[in-house]
């Protein structure tokens, strides 16, 4: 058996990154492994994996922005992305899960929030055994040079640009 822990990229305008990311946290949790997801940019907590993981605790959920993401100023969002960042090293460095999902890290990038620098040196220390997944639109280019697997969901035809609404159980 490998116990080599790999990066994965989940990225692009497609939607299915989060959705991605869950279902191998479910895998991951049904097979044993103990798992934690730290969500950037973001700050809704009646999604369906928060209700999940709070009524079934297959896995750790951290999400340390309480404000709704979409509407808060760059200034706002600074404050919980360093702490998020500064917990996501500490999570990584620790060594204490087999799977850490850093959810919309690309987003804090792209914001300009965290630097491509400071994830690439999250990524070079993380433990052999660790398998790190990233998630997020417009990964740099430099990340997905150096991460195992990257997958890239492109959009083809979405709901939205016909004024459907996102919808519960569906999109959150």
């Amino acid at each position: 058996m490998n116990n080599r822990g790999l990066i994965q990229v989940y990225t692009g305008d497609g939607k299915g990154k989060t959705t991605a990311a869950l279902g191998l946290a479910l895998r991951a949790a049904g097979q044993g492994m103990k798992v934690i997801i730290i969500q950037f940019i973001k700050g809704d907590r009646t999604c369906g994996e928060h209700l999940f993981a709070a009524q079934y605790h297959p896995f750790e959920i951290v999400q340390l922005n309480t404000g709704d993401s979409f509407v808060q100023s760059l200034e706002e969002l600074r404050s919980t992305t360093e702490q998020s960042f500064a917990f996501a090293e500490k999570t990584i460095l620790g060594g204490g899960y087999d799977v850490v999902i850093l959810d919309e890290i690309f987003v804090a990038v792209n914001k300009g929030l965290v630097s491509t620098e400071q994830v690439l040196g999250l990524m070079s220390k993380k433990p052999e055994p660790m398998e790190l997944i990233l998630t997020g639109r417009g990964a740099p280019k430099e990340i997905i040079e150096q991460a195992d697997l990257v997958t890239e969901m492109v959009a083809v035809k979405h709901p939205f640009t016909k004024g459907i609404e996102a919808r519960k159980g569906m999109e959150y």
